[in-house]
Parts: C-alpha cells; structure tokens; sequence
C-alpha cells in the first residue's frame, strides 16, 4: 500500500511511538485520526498537522468508543485502511515482595485491559471496517500494525503485568494474520526496545544516557522517528505479514 494513499487511526497517537507515527503518515501525504485519552496533546497536534488529521477522545478498552471514533474516521476520511496500535500503559511491581505483599490484582488486569484487550479491541472492530474496502492492484484492502515490546521475551523483574500484555499481542499476531488474510489485510507487530517516550519524562539525563549505553548498536536509546520509519515500510511492503519486528539495536534484557 502506498502511503500517500493510507487513511489510518492511530492509537495512543497523541505522543511517543504514535505521535512519530502520525507525523511520518501525515508528511508523505497520508490521513490520520488520532486516537487517544489525552485530548489537549491530541487536538493540538491534529491542529499542527492541518486537514490531513483529525483527533477523536477515544478509549481503546471500551467497545463503543472505538466504533464512535471509527465510524467518524469514515465519515471525515471516507474509508480506513490502516491501524496502528500504539496505545498502551506499564506498571511495575514484583508478584510478591515480603515489604509490599502480593502483586495488586486490579493493576495487573488494568495493564492487560489496556494493553492486550484494548488492542484486539481495535483490531477487531477496524478489521470489520477494512473488510468493506476495495481492494488495491495486489488485492489489499488493509493493514494492521500493533505494538508489543521486548519484554515480551525477556521481561524484567516487575514487569509481569507488562510483560504479559505484550507477549499476548506478539502471541495472537500470526493467528490474527491468519483470520485476516482471506479479507486482504495484512497484521504486523513492532517490538520496541527503550525508546525515548514519555515513559521516560521523569528520568534525568544521566539515568537516560546509562539506559542508552545498554544498546549494542547504537548505544542510545531509540528516536521514536525510527518506530515511524518501521511502521511506514510495514505499510508499503504487502510481503511483511504475520510477524514480529524487534526493533531494539540488539538489546537483550538483564532481570533488572
């Protein structure tokens, strides 16, 4: 598929990995609609980017929220026939500590709701809607690309909660794409290593630097412009499907 000729929703597109995203849609001629809880980040950034994006306030764990947002994306855009899953949230605590106790089990299923269901939420729903596509000259009417992380296989002390959100996503990717396939819409997952986010807004420099030194090449901490770069060649490549990308300068996570 063509960028020029994507009409996507992001998810979790208002910063991080989504917001690179939407901007590498957006500056090769693309449209987006910006789904995302954070509304002032979400309308300003829309607003920057002009007529080719839109925001929704959208939440990627409620049903009728996602098709309030997808059914808007259709009427403003006429047709979607891209997803990407950026949406997600991380919580760290051990199963159990002697000072703590057991590990919070409405956190642990807050992260999963989140992160593993939000995303078969939005799957499912705008799979429904690509279905409805005509296809283009290779017989694709949509492509899917979520986001996992590398702690889906080598999760840190910790991380259960996050760890098992994203390995549920690298998990259902090749059945999804399976599902799908008959339709012509290709499923692809990214598997981030420490990227620069806002996860990491509150480290100071020195803590960020020590965190990029872990990388074996390059030694820093990933540019989410690198993530938008992957996301757009998943697009114009139809032979990219079923997979998992690492994207992770060959870093492999230590317990802690």
């Amino acid at each position: 598929m063509k960028i020029e000729d994507v009409s996507a929703v992001v998810t979790g597109g208002a910063s991080g990995l989504g917001e690179a995203t939407v901007r590498k849609i957006v500056s090769h001629g693309g449209k987006v609609t910006i789904l995302d809880l954070q509304e002032e980040k979400g309308s300003h950034l829309a607003n920057e980017l002009g007529e080719k994006a839109a925001f929704i306030h959208t939440d990627v764990t409620d049903e009728e929220s996602i098709k309030s947002a997808l059914k808007q994306t259709k009427s403003h855009f006429g047709t979607i026939n891209t997803l990407v899953n950026c949406a997600g949230i991380g919580a760290g605590a051990k199963t159990y500590s002697r000072s703590k106790g057991p590990h919070d089990l409405n956190t642990f299923s807050q992260v999963i709701q989140v992160n593993l269901v939000g995303t078969f939420n939005a799957i499912r729903l705008a799979a429904e809607n690509m279905s409805d596509n005509e296809p283009n000259e290779n017989g694709e009417r949509g492509v899917i690309i979520n986001t996992a992380s590398v702690a889906a296989y080598e999760g840190q002390i910790g991380q259960a909660a996050y760890s098992a959100s994203k390995g549920g996503i690298v998990g259902m990717t090749l059945p999804i794409s399976r599902d799908l396939s008959p339709l012509g819409i290709r499923v692809m997952t990214i598997a981030p290593g420490l990227f620069d986010t806002p996860l990491f807004g509150s480290v100071s420099d020195e803590i960020r630097e020590s965190l990029g030194k872990m990388v074996p090449f390059p030694p820093r901490l990933g540019d989410p412009k690198e993530y938008g770069k992957l996301a757009h060649s998943i697009i114009e490549n139809p032979m990219l499907n079923g997979e998992t990308i690492r994207l992770d300068g060959a870093i492999r996570m230590q317990p802690k």
